[in-house]
This record gives C-alpha cells, structure tokens and sequence, in this order.
C-alpha cells in the first residue's frame, strides 16, 4: 500500500458506469423508454462513477495529491472499478477496501441527447461504507476531506445521520476542512423516507464546506416545494427558480452550520453564499481562507458556452475545481469561476472526467475571454459586476 502524502481526501460512494451512446434525440423521454422496443443504440462506456472516482479523479487530473477512501467487492466489477483508477493515475486505488462477500456498486447511465441523466443504480457495497473504514492514520497531513453521496450509503443516513456526524466530527479533530456533496435518493427508497432535515442538522455544524446541488437541497429542506414544483416543470426544474429561492436555503443551510454553502444550478451555473461570522470561517481548519473577501458573500456565476457531448460527471468536477480553489487558498470570484470552467470542460467529453484538463490550461482558457452564458435566472436586486464577472445578490455583504 502507498504510503504517500495526500493534500486532500475524497471518500464515499464509488460505482462501475456503464453509459449507453444514444445516438439520435429522442422528441420525448417517453418515447424511449416502450416496453417491448429496441432502441438501437452504440458501444457503451464503462468508466468508474460516484463522487470517490469522480472528484477525485477530477482533482488529481487539476494537479492535487489525492488519495481515495472507497468499498467494492470482491467481484467483476470491484475488479473493474480498481483497475480504471490505476490506469487514471498511480496509486489511486491504494486507499480503496475490498470486502468479500458483498457486490460492487454499478450504474446504467441513459444520456440520450438533449436530456438530463437518467440512472439505474445498485448501491452495493456503499451500503456497508462507515466512519471507521476512513483510517486516522491516513488523515495525517491532509488538509481537506471531501465526503460524497451519503444518500446512496445506508449507514451514512440511518440512525438520524449519527455514523456520518462521527466521521466529520473525528475528521475536524484534526484540524482538516470537511466538504459535503449529496445525491438526491430514490423519494419511495429508504434513503427517499430519511429526515433529511434532522441529518443535516446533525452535520452541518462540522461541514465547511457544503457543495450540494438545487434539487437535492429543496427535496431534504421542502419536500411539498419540490414535489409541486416537480409535478409543474418536470425535469425543468431549475426554470422555474430565482434569487429570492436561493437566497431562502442558503439561510437554512447557513443557520444550521454551515461556512459556505455552494448550490449547483445546472446549466444555470454556481450559487455561492458564506456565513458573515469570522469565528465560523475560522474554524474552518488548514483550508480555512485569510482574506476577509468569504465573509458574508451571495454571489452566482453564469456556466461558460462550450459543445455539451455529456453531463455525466458534471457537479463532481464542478466540485473539483472549486476545491482545488480552496486548496490553493483563492479569492470566492476565482473559486466561482474555476468550478464552473471545470465543469464546462467536463461536459465536453461524455465520460465522467476525462474532459478535465490540468489545472493550468484551465487558468489560461479562463484568461483568453471565455464567453459566459446567458443568465436567465430571475434575479430581482441583484446586480452584475462586471470587474468579478459575476452576480452580486442583494445579501452581498462584502466589496472586492
């Protein structure tokens, strides 16, 4: 096992992909899922999934040192899974556990063109994952710990969330900075039937960073919002919302917690809001950021113009750009536009990570003018600032 040093931890879920090339755009989602038809399809992808591989990958693939904390089985596609990450980078199957007995996690990724993802999902040995498989003695040195998809990880949201409470408790004794990603669960699943709102209040106290998408924060905080506004906008969701929405769940998510609070808008871009307390941003361990700038911040940044190939991966490597960010101590306009540039170069390839460049042609391509797109969010008292090259909301409490 490689004993190397490690910047930066990603554990938690981890699966096999297998994603179908749908060839031609369907007019309706319904007319691709018949019962009795064939659709005609190409050669599949198999590529490693889940927040482990994806953010992970994404963040070796940026220039830091990661190591991984994942479960697979003892099985075809544990092997599978182990022998992608290697071929990815060296060593970065050294942290993983493999457990007899029990299988692989997998996903059926349907990505039909012009559609957002639907997955087909086995949790497999996420299930099993709990606090003591992450090893205090690989968390010396370590300076930032991400943890993701607890939703899809039994242990990790039964019991009211205690077993993820222990992990990030354990893990901020260290003095590292924690960050947090979900998944939105099945809603007739267990993980679906979990007080999400009473989990969350449970860990947001030891997350600094919470990195969650629209959908799965409204689903935990306001079921009834977001099954009316599913029922009315279907897939479209992310449509119907504007500033005053967001501004009204980051203030949950910051009053239970909290230091920054980052929501993932799609192709409508990043979300980001930070507490205005400086004894919260200062506990926020080796990561935490000097510059009074994150304090007390509402900003949203548009996604750049790019040819979408796939969306697999997207808000994983949105993620990683934004932590490498953080990792690299910058500005809250640079963390902003660094996460949406990572995701923008995501979703040119149709796999979950291999669009992700090296840190620095990142860097570059932002510095050429790289177009944003167009925001058509409804955004009242909100104001562009042309000098960050991004919204300022009306809670903004801070200048440059």
């Amino acid at each position: 096992m490689s004993k190397q040093k490690a910047d930066v931890v990603v554990a938690g879920h981890i699966c096999l992909d297998i994603i179908p090339t749908i060839r031609h755009q369907p007019s309706d989602l319904n007319k691709l899922f018949v019962p009795g038809k064939l659709v005609d399809v190409g050669a599949a992808l198999t590529a490693t999934g889940g927040a482990v591989s994806n953010t992970g990958i994404a963040l070796h693939r940026l220039g830091a040192s990661v190591r991984l904390m994942g479960k697979v089985g003892k099985d075809q596609f544990g092997q599978a899974i182990l022998n992608l990450l290697q071929e990815s980078g060296f060593g970065l199957s050294d942290g993983m556990i493999v457990t007899e007995g029990e299988n692989s996690s997998y996903t059926v990724v349907i990505s039909p063109p012009g559609f957002d993802r639907v997955f087909l999902h086995h949790t497999g040995t996420n299930d099993t994952f709990e606090s003591k498989d992450v090893d205090s003695e690989k968390l010396e040195g370590v300076r930032l710990f991400h943890f993701g998809y607890p939703p899809l990880m039994r242990k990790m949201y039964t019991n009211d969330g205690t077993e993820l409470e222990a992990l990030l408790r354990r893990v901020k004794s260290f003095g590292i900075t924690t960050s947090l990603d979900l998944a939105k669960p099945d809603p007739d699943s267990d993980a679906g039937q979990a007080d999400w709102t009473g989990i969350l209040q449970r860990i947001l106290p030891h997350t600094d960073l919470f990195l969650p998408s629209f959908e799965e924060v409204l689903y935990m905080l306001d079921p009834a919002e977001f099954e009316k506004l599913e029922d009315q906008y279907g897939s479209r969701m992310l449509n119907a919302i504007d500033g005053a929405t967001l501004s009204s769940l980051a203030d949950r998510l910051i009053g239970l917690g909290a230091a920054v609070v980052a929501i993932k808008l799609g192709e409508h871009g990043l979300y980001m809001r930070t507490t205005a307390r400086q004894e919260r941003i200062q506990a926020m361990g080796a990561c935490a950021p000097s510059s009074s700038a994150w304090l007390g911040r509402e900003l949203l940044i548009p996604c750049y113009h790019v040819q979408v190939v796939g969306t697999t991966g997207a808000g994983d490597c949105t993620i990683a750009g934004f932590l490498t960010a953080i990792l690299k101590g910058l500005e809250p306009q640079q963390a902003l536009h660094s996460a949406v540039a990572v995701g923008a170069c995501n979703v040119e390839q149709a796999d979950a990570t291999s669009g992700v460049p090296k840190w620095e042609a990142v860097e570059k391509r932002l510095a050429q003018g790289w177009r944003q797109r167009e925001q058509l969010l409804e955004l009242t008292d909100w104001q562009y600032d042309d000098l960050l090259g991004l919204w300022r909301g009306p809670e903004d409490r801070n200048g440059l």
